[in-house]
């Protein structure tokens, strides 16, 4: 399956993780043996010959990639291959699972053994890098700045930072996004659900025995859960942690976005547990006016992909009525908050510690510009840039953005299927993109959520009923603070 929270998009990774370089902690050489066998199957190591990193030949790179699909590893071998032909350094390209990352990469930095670059890596993945010394912040400060810190969406370029050390260069994002029904709205006479009280007010006036007014998922211990409700909180104003990372989930702003989300699913949703299947099956089938799912919607929406096409009724006769017949809210706006703002990931290329420096400057500002259409063209329904153009051409990467063939075993662009405005949507939502936690230099902390999903925990339980929004506020931020209490 290919969505939003899985595979590459969001990274689960235990919190347990903090590498150091030399000498190896005891909770990572218990594993030590078991571990180096898969790097050694994995192809692990940088430029040199032994595999080490930044001691290694300028003429050759090691490069990991999270993006490690069949197809897109043939993608960016090609990439590579026209990179290492323009500049005369070879890519040892490794393509890596994400429930392996981090067991090869703890492997990897307590043999010395790291790549030079890694490449489609999530925010938690950055700042786990960073936490434990092994990015190198010199490359990406001087790729930023050579390719022009103005051609970047600034907010992603703010994500990848802690405080002014740009850890990291970001090359694209996904986003989360409510999908609804346009021509429902329209016969109802609702406007666009942008905040609150819109959302409230369509569910209610559309929910009916054949169609619900909003689908959302809910069932616990599930990433995509946390995610959802994550994209509601953060228009409220609600965030994980405050500026001195003090838990702040148990505020206001907090507890109102619980009892809005609880609200939503208790009176106006699909009963029973929902996830990532069940929500987009419903909207699917044409049985609900709304639903929060990420970006990957975009091209199954529009039938190009055979296991998760539409089967609303009018979808019979015309595959592509729900793609021409949706829209999309991107930032949401909630009564306490200060702006709109919305969920999503976005992905990095990041040089390691033991990196060769300049080969890997070289070859992050090549997949950043020459290389760079053809890195987010093959997948563009989740590669939406962060980097718009260029000085001479400012919107370059984004106008070929729409116009790249989606889909999976089906090619078209999405802008065969959306209308302007909602192209216009996407492509601006890395501007409006916020995270939980990042920007407040708790990065840790978030990744040790993401391993526990205490949030979405609490989100089922206000969903079900069993507790209001000010119980769930206080409840979730006394788990998320016992994280915290634990972090070493």
């Amino acid at each position: 399956m290919r969505t939003g929270f899985s595979s590459t998009r969001v990274s689960r990774r235990p919190h347990a993780l903090r590498v150091v370089r030399r000498p190896v902690p005891r909770r990572l050489a218990v594993a030590g043996a078991a571990l180096a066998v898969l790097a050694v199957a994995a192809g692990c190591g940088g430029g040199s010959d032994d595999g080490g990193g930044g001691s290694g030949s300028a003429k050759q790179l090691t490069v990991w990639t999270l993006e490690n699909l069949p197809d897109r590893m043939a993608a960016q071998n090609k990439i590579a291959a026209a990179f290492a032909k323009e500049s005369g350094i070879k890519v040892k390209l490794v393509g890596i699972a994400e429930d392996q990352y981090s067991q090869l990469l703890t492997s990897a930095a307590a043999s010395g053994k790291l790549p030079d670059v890694i490449g489609a890596l999530s925010l938690a993945g950055v700042r786990e890098l960073s936490i434990n010394d092994l990015a190198n912040s010199d490359v990406a400060k001087a790729v930023v700045d050579d390719l022009g810190e103005d051609t970047f969406s600034q907010p992603a370029l703010e994500l990848t930072r802690d405080g002014d050390e740009q850890l990291s260069v970001p090359s694209d994002s996904w986003a989360q996004l409510l999908v609804y029904r346009k021509d429902l709205f329209e016969k109802a006479g609702l406007p666009a659900p942008k905040t609150y009280d819109d959302i409230t007010a369509a569910a209610e006036a559309l929910d009916s025995d054949a169609v619900a007014g909003f689908v959302g998922a809910n069932i616990p211990n599930d990433g995509f859960t946390e995610q959802t409700f994550e994209h509601v909180a953060l228009a409220n104003g609600c965030e994980m942690v405050d500026d001195d990372q003090k838990v702040t989930l148990d505020s206001s702003n907090c507890a109102e976005a619980f009892s809005f989300y609880g609200d939503l699913l208790q009176d106006y949703s699909v009963p029973g547990a929902q996830d990532v299947d069940t929500t987009r099956a419903t909207y699917f089938a044409g049985k609900a006016a709304m639903v929060i799912w990420s970006s990957f919607i975009l091209d199954e929406m529009a039938g190009l992909r055979n296991d998760a096409k539409p089967t609303c009724p009018e979808c019979r006769s015309d595959p592509t009525f729900l793609a021409k017949n949706s829209g999309v809210a991107t930032a949401l706006q909630g009564p306490s908050g200060s702006e709109p703002a919305q969920f999503g990931e976005v992905v990095s290329w990041v040089a390691t510690a033991e990196a060769n420096e300049d080969a890997s400057q070289q070859f992050i500002s090549y997949m950043m510009e020459q290389g760079y259409t053809d890195w987010i063209g093959f997948a563009p329904e989740g590669k939406i840039p962060t980097r718009q153009g260029t000085a001479d051409e400012p919107t370059k990467y984004i106008d070929a953005w729409s116009t790249l063939p989606a889909g999976v075993d089906t090619k078209a662009p999405l802008s065969d299927f959306y209308d302007q405005a909602t192209l216009d949507a996407l492509k601006s939502s890395p501007d409006t993109m916020k995270r939980w936690a990042i920007t407040q230099g708790a990065g840790e902390l978030l990744g040790a959520t993401l391993a526990e999903l205490p949030v979405a925990k609490t989100v089922n339980k206000v969903t079900t009923g069993d507790i209001d929004g000010e119980a769930a506020a206080q409840e979730a931020n006394e788990a998320v603070t016992s994280i915290q209490d634990s972090l070493p």
